[in-house]
């Protein structure tokens, strides 16, 4: 299926048999930062990419497994946003097993940290811990960061919702809950590979919200589930009206345009949002006029997942393979090993 498009996928690093998972490019530095999960092999959860090699961030300490003390090191980094203001931030997360849209957490409750990170000098400015969630529940995907109102918004598929944390207070506030814009389309399963994506229990891969984009100017919040098509806005204006009720919210939302099978997105400067199509070996861009086009379509392109833009134009990306793991395939692996980062070339 490699197409004419296929040469501008260029490999930036290889990582053996880590999953890479989170992705993020720092806008004034240009420098690359990916994360892997808590799973075997383990090496470090959040690592800076220098050369093509993994450099552990902020240092090896935080990246050393410690049970006893979670608060100053990583359980299972899931996401990663670069703001405007040099500042790296890093989305701890690990859902407690009935919430966990991957893994097999077996603690009842989750462990949840939202880390902000200077990389001024890159050390650790504050943590936020989610105090006010249900552990047993939630599920924090992605995040977004808006400093223009002190705001993270965090895509919650354990939830069905939206998560706005004040970054002033700590406090959080669950929006959209089981909204038709934040729930999977009922009997909507993956098929990828020419099959349905189905555990070795015979459990359909689902999710509710995933992947979330924040534009430049912090004016529009796109998110959507995995297993729906459709790609939604709501204006932050409203996310960060706390007068506003779930159903006055639920008005506000807009349908943008219908997608593939999508787990991450990012927005540009010109309000372009990146998504992934995993059907197709793609990736997509929607213009803000709701226009949807095709950016790379590649066989390399294997569930890719998460996104970040360098000052380089170019679009970094992971391709996570999620359905070639052997929980998905009656135990056998299925990944074409080793995981890579690649990027491609932004659209003029």
């Amino acid at each position: 299926m490699l197409n004419s498009n296929a040469q501008q996928l260029t490999e930036v690093a290889q990582f053996g048999k880590n999953q890479p998972i989170g992705v993020t490019v720092a806008p004034k530095s240009n420098r690359l930062f990916v994360s892997f999960p808590n799973t075997e092999p383990y090496l470090y959860g959040l690592t800076e990419i220098k050369n093509g090699q993994r450099i552990a961030f902020p240092n090896t300490e935080w990246n050393k497994i410690d049970t006893a003390q979670t608060e100053t090191h990583f359980v299972n980094v899931q996401d990663l946003y670069a703001d405007g203001m040099n500042n790296l931030w890093v989305l701890d997360s690990a859902p407690g097993g009935g919430a966990a849209v991957i893994g097999d957490n077996k603690k009842k409750e989750g462990k949840f940290k939202l880390i902000k990170i200077s990389l001024d000098d890159n050390k650790v400015q504050r943590i936020y811990d989610f105090d006010d969630l249900p552990k047993d529940q939630s599920a924090l995907n992605d995040v977004c960061v808006d400093n223009s109102r002190q705001l993270a918004y965090l895509s919650d598929p354990g939830l069905h919702a939206i998560v706005v944390l004040d970054l002033n207070t700590g406090k959080s506030r669950i929006v959209l809950k089981d909204d038709k814009s934040t729930v999977v389309t009922a009997g909507f399963k993956l098929h990828l590979d020419g099959k349905d994506v189905i555990d070795q229990s015979g459990k359909p891969f689902t999710s509710n919200v995933n992947g979330i984009a924040l534009t430049h100017d912090n004016q529009w919040f796109y998110f959507r589930a995995i297993n729906q098509t459709k790609l939604y806005r709501i204006a932050t204006e409203f996310l960060a009206n706390v007068t506003l009720s779930d159903d006055d919210l639920s008005s506000k939302v807009e349908t943008v345009a219908e997608t593939g099978v999508c787990h991450g997105m990012i927005a540009d400067s010109r309000g372009y949002i990146y998504l992934s199509n995993s059907v197709e070996h793609a990736i997509q861009y929607v213009k803000p006029n709701g226009e949807v086009k095709t950016l790379v379509q590649d066989n390399r392109l294997i569930w890719p997942d998460s996104f970040g833009i360098g000052t380089d134009g170019y679009l970094y990306l992971s391709a996570s393979q999620m359905h070639r793991l052997p929980k998905y395939n009656n135990g056998q692996d299925k990944v074409e090993y080793p995981y890579r980062v690649y990027k491609v070339k932004l659209p003029k």
